[in-house]
């Protein structure tokens, strides 16, 4: 029961205090824009089965890769990709806490 309230509160609240801490005037559109980064789950389509409450994501699937994580990271260096980036961070982040509460 724990899993779900940490994982999904870090993939909702982690964004929104990003949009406010760091975009105080556009937060609504800042936290749209980095929900916007829970496509990347899209890669879960690639695994059988889709969804397993006991896999970690990190790793697993492809957009979930080490080099994928690089990417996102460097994506936080330009002002145009970095409020992409922070969302695809804070899933990561998200999806790292269910690797630790397996």
């Amino acid at each position: 029961m724990i899993k779900p309230l940490v994982h999904y509160g870090i993939h909702f609240l982690l964004p929104l205090a990003f949009a406010l801490l760091f975009y105080k005037k556009i937060w609504g559109k800042a936290y749209l824009i980095m929900l916007f980064a829970f496509l990347i789950d899209l890669d879960h389509l690639l695994a059988s089965p889709i969804f397993n409450p006991n896999r970690c994501s990190i790793n697993y699937h492809p957009l979930h890769s080490y080099y994928a994580i690089t990417v996102y990271l460097v994506m936080l260096i330009p002002n145009k990709t970095r409020l992409i980036a922070l969302g695809l961070a804070a899933h990561i982040i998200a999806d790292s806490a269910d690797c630790l509460l397996i």
